[in-house]
């Protein structure tokens, strides 16, 4: 059975409001990430995924099976949500063989995936802890856990590194990369970095649109030419911001530094193209598409 997602003019409506618009995408084995603001629809394409929510038009199929047949979806896919939870007072180890139960899971069966789940999510000597005494990342990973438990082909991780610290975040997205090995994983999050350092292919979301979808390197290929840097006295700093849309600032005394993109040559006295980090990339894909106009709101 191929390992490949296929989306194809998904649309999805709340009442009038369209969450998903014309939604397509071919996702294959590996690490693929979906990249997009608060409010993009990123949620409701990851619900709908892994058959939460029904579409109100257009086709998936998960390793080549309709969306329509839930069961069977659901089945192959593990999900966790942007907001993980389980009864406080349990331990790990109980969390997740409650799980198992729900599943449907015999007892010699629960008691493998749970042994071999905490050692790969590195809670195996916090296996007796309760949940509501773990950190924030312990929580994610045991969430991780929770969501591979049936051996999934399909793992969909909803905005998982959101509030974790900058050392918990790298330990997350080295277990996404470990676990992304022999199956599709998809990775929702509006964190830039997160993309950067783990997913070979993406896409970029907006309102319910896909806006692009490649491979990470051509997204940064399309913005090179149209990132600039500047320094200017701090008083400017507004008229600067209202012209172009601004990437990074830094400060130096009446000075500051700016990173801004452009489609053409900026009327900034001494501004220079500078290469494109993935997150100038990620601007300007939104600025070439409307959905940034010159001085808006980031």
């Amino acid at each position: 059975m191929e390992e490949r997602i296929e989306i194809q003019n998904v649309d999805q409506y709340y009442g009038k409001k369209q969450a998903l618009d014309k939604v397509s995408l071919s996702i294959g084995k590996g690490m693929f990430g979906l990249l997009g603001r608060n409010g993009a629809g990123k949620t409701t394409l990851m619900k709908t995924l892994a058959g939460l929510h029904p579409k109100s038009s257009g086709s998936i199929t998960v390793c080549g099976v309709p969306i329509s047949r839930v069961r069977e979806v659901r089945s192959m896919t593990g999900y966790l949500p942007q907001e993980f939870s389980m009864y406080p007072s349990m331990t790990c180890e109980e969390a997740l063989d409650y799980l198992g139960v729900l599943s449907g899971m015999d007892k010699k069966l629960r008691h493998e995936r749970t042994e071999l789940l905490l050692k790969q999510v590195n809670l195996n000597e916090h296996r007796r802890k309760r949940i509501k005494e773990l950190s924030g990342g312990m929580k994610r990973r045991l969430g991780i856990a929770q969501a591979l438990l049936h051996d999934p082909r399909v793992l969909i991780v909803d905005e998982p590194t959101a509030g974790l610290d900058p050392e918990e975040r790298i330990r997350f997205r080295n277990l996404l990369g470990e676990v992304a090995e022999d199956r599709i994983v998809i990775l929702s999050t509006h964190i830039v970095g997160d993309i950067e350092a783990s997913c070979e292919k993406a896409a970029v979301m907006n309102e319910g649109k896909i806006l692009w979808t490649g491979n990470v390197a051509e997204l940064l290929h399309e913005a090179e030419g149209k990132v600039w840097t500047a320094t200017v006295e701090t008083r400017f700093l507004p008229q600067v911001k209202s012209l172009y849309p601004v990437t990074g600032m830094v400060m130096k005394g009446n000075e500051t530094v700016l990173r801004f993109v452009h489609d053409g040559t900026p009327d900034v006295t001494g501004a220079a193209q500078i290469q494109p980090g993935l997150e100038d990339a990620y601007i300007y894909c939104l600025y070439r598409n409307g959905c940034i106009e010159n001085g808006g709101e980031i």
